[in-house]
């Protein structure tokens, strides 16, 4: 199989595909034949040496989203050989997804649901992980609550709005004035232009934030909660000193660092069935242009996610 490596911290020219052999899967694994590999900002990070080391140093082969078809399976009840799935395994450990075969936890992994392609399938999991677990299983958002999602038009910012409308929430938005119609298509109530308008002067008694921006982002959202509201902060989850700012204030704080749950997948993919919820995907590139795809991430400000195919 063909698995995308890198031999030292760099630049996107660092990514280059290698023959290498197939992973075997453990008993209470599958083995997936990948046909496509969300990628996210985290890895372009990790590929620089502008993160705290997850999977070590070079060589190590990125990736966690995948969406796929079975090709060998346990004998249990999870899956057999021919299921389509898609799933995040693994993280924050290597799962060398940038491949054309991966050997996963089979409770990592999920039923693609039938309206979604592969290619949309593989954008979800990180995302939408992160969104779910920051305002079901920390944010605790229920109906009438007001949620600042900041970053609502990237790729984590666009499908929390759609699970905080779900739950019944009102959303505001921050977004560039350019995404202003897109972030609106996936439910916003409000969106603030945040290259105009300070967001701290726009908006009060929110019940929760959800931060994906990261900066003073975090610490300017103390002004806008309501007593007793939470900051969920997917950037700044060590900060000790901004923790110790929110409780003296009166407000909650939390990070979320995601995990590959199995109830919040199969969340999602609930609200995908139900029609009330979807990815969006910026731009697909072949496996064998990982480089330029890397390059489009280092540029930031994307809307939705890209996607390797294979």
């Amino acid at each position: 199989m063909r698995v995308i490596t890198q031999q030292a911290f760099g630049g996107p020219e660092v990514l280059t595909i290698v023959d290498a052999p197939e992973p075997q899967p453990l008993p209470t694994e599958v083995l997936v034949r990948v046909k496509a590999i969300g990628l996210n900002p985290l890895e372009a990070l990790i590929r620089a040496d502008e993160f705290p080391p997850l999977i070590g140093q070079p060589p190590f082969v990125l990736g966690w989203d995948i969406s796929g078809v079975v090709e060998e399976a346990p004998q249990t009840w999870r899956f057999r050989p021919g299921d389509e799935v898609f799933g995040m395994p693994l993280f924050p450990r290597a799962a060398s997804a940038y491949a054309e075969v991966v050997a996963a936890p089979a409770l990592h992994l999920a039923r693609k649901p039938a309206s979604l392609s592969h290619v949309e399938a593989s954008a979800l999991p990180v995302v939408g992980l992160t969104a779910w677990q920051g305002l079901v299983d920390l944010g605790g958002v229920t109906e009438g609550d007001r949620v600042l999602v900041h970053g609502g038009g990237g790729g984590v910012g666009h499908v929390a709005i759609q699970i905080a409308k779900a739950l019944g929430a009102h959303v505001i938005a921050t977004a560039g004035g350019s995404k202003r119609k897109f972030v609106e298509g996936f439910g916003a109530d409000e969106v603030i232009d945040y290259t105009a308008v300070d967001f701290t002067e726009a908006v009060r008694d929110i019940d929760v934030v959800l931060d994906t921006i990261g900066g003073d982002t975090a610490e300017r959202s103390l002004d806008v909660l309501r007593p007793g509201g939470h900051l969920v902060t997917a950037v700044a989850m060590q900060d000790a000193k901004l923790a110790a700012l929110y409780e003296a204030a009166g407000r909650r704080f939390s990070g979320i660092a995601v995990d590959p749950d199995p109830v919040a997948l199969r969340g999602l993919v609930e609200l995908v069935e139900q029609g009330r919820l979807r990815v969006h995907v910026q731009q697909t590139f072949p496996f064998e242009r990982v480089a330029d795809a890397h390059r489009l991430l280092d540029e930031g400000h994307l809307q939705g996610k890209l996607v390797l195919t294979i």
